[in-house]
């Protein structure tokens, strides 16, 4: 069987894809609902299989879907390309860039910054590599990534960076997460002080990798545990068992029965997140760092912090 169908539809298949729902996706493409699912409808029939399932939370693609929608990228990246060319236009952007970012990045930021570049230069492929500031620093060098995402602050080392450029992004503050039950869940804003006999749930990593601690002015905190895994120190939250520090970015991924609270502490100093990189950029990296620093602004514009003020 030959599959011989408008670009169109194939440009359907990705939006739905990508989207999550045909709502959603009628929305970016400017379609109605019901005309978006007539082209669906029209390539599930003219390549002889189910492309999604139907369900109450949206669709998802079945395994010849995405498939498809694999081939589909490659296939409308060239229609572009042959339309540039005709248009005397610049060949679209394309190749693969290493981005790095601690965790925390990994929780809005980055995932926002990967979606912007996929729908204005899908030939850009983004791996991103998850580690410390510390291990991403080794990685530039090395030549292992484009740009990462770093840390810094005064209670962090004093980083190398020699031959390293960094770019400051805009800054958020450190907060406190509390189970919804806490003392403190209901107040918007604690001095540093009410923090002094709280126990806490602390970050866990390999040795000589800067964690999320107590908070930084507390002299001698009480921690109760030490935890490798976002979701699981949260879970320990919930619980009531201790409260824990967290990155403005954090905030997105809290769950329903942990609460944020922003602390006054004079005496603490904000960290600061940048955007490092060794040498020029390519097109394509140059292309993933303008989405990156405008997703960062985006969020903090949003009242989202759109920087950590940590690492792990």
């Amino acid at each position: 069987m030959v599959l011989d169908v408008h670009p169109q539809l194939l440009r359907a298949l990705r939006a739905v894809i990508e989207a999550g729902s045909l709502t959603a996706a009628s929305e970016r493409l400017g379609f109605t609902q019901s005309a978006l699912s007539k082209q669906i409808a029209a390539l599930e029939s003219a390549a002889g299989v189910r492309l999604f399932d139907r369900g109450p939370r949206g669709v998802r693609p079945t395994e010849a879907g995405s498939r498809l929608a694999t081939r589909a990228a490659a296939i409308l990246d060239q229609y572009d390309f042959a339309q540039r060319e005709l248009e005397g236009g610049p060949a679209p952007l394309g190749g693969r860039i290493a981005l790095g970012g601690f965790p925390t990045a990994a929780l809005r930021l980055v995932p926002r910054t990967i979606a912007a570049v996929r729908a204005t230069h899908p030939s850009i492929e983004i791996e991103f590599l998850e580690s410390s500031t510390p291990v991403q620093i080794r990685r530039l060098r090395t030549g292992r990534l484009d740009l990462a995402i770093l840390a810094s602050g005064n209670d962090l080392p004093d980083w190398d960076l020699t031959g390293i450029e960094v770019e400051r992004l805009p800054t958020g503050t450190l907060l406190v997460a509390v189970g919804a039950g806490h003392r403190l869940a209901g107040a918007r804003r604690v001095p540093a002080a009410e923090l002094a006999r709280e126990r806490w749930v602390v970050g866990r990593g390999a040795r000589g990798e800067p964690q999320f601690g107590a908070w930084p002015t507390v002299p001698d905190p009480h921690v109760v545990a030490e935890l490798g895994d976002w979701s699981t120190r949260f879970g320990f939250v919930a619980a009531g068992l201790g409260i824990t520090t967290i990155p403005s970015l954090a905030v997105a991924a809290l769950p329903r029965d942990v609460v944020c609270v922003e602390v006054d502490d004079p005496g603490w100093a904000r960290r600061s997140m940048g955007l490092a990189r060794v040498g020029d950029l390519t097109g394509p990296a140059a292309a993933v760092r303008a989405a990156l620093v405008e997703e960062a602004r985006l969020i903090a514009g949003s009242g989202e912090e759109g920087t950590l003020d940590g690492v792990r």
